[in-house]
């Protein structure tokens, strides 16, 4: 199968939502999670953290709020 597919286009940056250890945690943020075992982080394009939620929905809410495409990674 070989046939081109047309991807709606947006304006919006896109983030990356993956769930992290908080053992992955930089120290200053991970002595900010508490006893919290695993959060979700939403990472720009070069990776580096743009915020970090407590489940992958508000994740989700958190970029579309802030005008952000956001996508699953693993």
């Amino acid at each position: 199968m070989d046939y081109k597919i047309d991807f709606p286009q947006s304006d919006k940056p896109i983030v990356y939502v993956r769930s992290v250890k908080a053992t992955e945690l930089p120290a200053p943020i991970r002595a900010q999670v508490g006893d919290v075992t695993e959060v979700y982080a939403i990472l720009d394009e070069d990776g580096s953290y743009v915020a970090l939620a407590r489940d992958r929905d508000l994740a989700f809410q958190l970029a579309h709020t802030n005008e952000l495409s956001p996508m699953s990674v693993h």
